[in-house]
């Protein structure tokens, strides 16, 4: 596997005056089994043969400039490669500046309002903001919620950090439809007010609406996805 990811530029002015961090992501794979009796009978099968499963390279690019406050959604099917462009985007942020929920614990010594600091009203309209209003679930412990209170608590977390960039993979995924709108609408307005850049991966597109993403990263299975930059469209309107 080879892997290129980094940062270009952290100074480019937009047309607004504001600041854009501007990012090259570019990753391939190639194929590193074992050529055993099975891999040569499959290779058979579709008539393939070794040298050409091993000058196979999968590629996967991607330009993006991003500024504070941006949506960046990166959408498409299962296998596409969403995750591939998340993770190399991820590490091209310096560690301090950046949250992943998959990398967030579930305590297990107190309650979910307990987790986070200040006063009650500002913890109680942050797990809000994630989705997270039921008494119960506020009194519960987070390794004891549901895969979906899980997911919305980890979120209410990565808020709660104050990082410049939030990453999250399977947005959305494991909640119900409209749980994931009412969400997706709140965490478009908190990245208004913060400044938060949020960088989601997810198969699903009905959120689009209420997420309002910045930039719309579609990616299918060729080397380059169709990247929509409604920033600038927004602009010549």
């Amino acid at each position: 596997m080879s892997v290129r990811s980094f940062r270009k530029s952290n100074t480019l002015s937009n047309k607004t005056g504001g600041k854009m961090d501007e990012f090259t992501i570019s990753k391939s794979f190639s194929w590193k089994g074992t050529p055993t009796e099975k891999v040569f009978s499959v290779c058979r099968m579709f008539g393939l043969t070794i040298d050409r499963l091993k000058e196979r390279i999968k590629v996967h690019k991607c330009y993006l400039r991003i500024q504070q406050g941006d949506i960046v959604y990166i959408n498409g099917p299962s296998g596409s490669g969403k995750t591939v462009l998340l993770k190399g985007l991820e590490k091209s942020i310096p560690p301090k500046d950046r949250i992943n929920l998959a990398e967030i614990e579930l305590p297990t010594d107190k309650t979910v309002i307990e987790c986070f600091e200040g006063s009650l009203l500002s913890c109680l309209q942050l797990l809000s903001t994630a989705g997270l209003n039921d008494c119960f679930c506020i009194l519960n412990q987070p390794c004891n919620l549901s895969d979906g209170e899980k997911y919305r608590f980890r979120l209410a977390m990565a808020m709660a950090a104050k990082k410049k960039y939030i990453f999250a993979d399977e947005f959305s995924s494991e909640l119900d439809r409209i749980t994931a709108a009412s969400i997706s609408y709140k965490l478009r307005k908190f990245a208004n007010k913060t400044g938060t850049i949020f960088v989601l991966a997810s198969c699903h597109r009905d959120i689009l609406l209420d997420l309002a993403p910045d930039i719309l990263v579609t990616k299918d299975f060729s080397t380059v996805p169709a990247i929509v930059d409604y920033k600038d469209i927004r602009r010549k309107r």
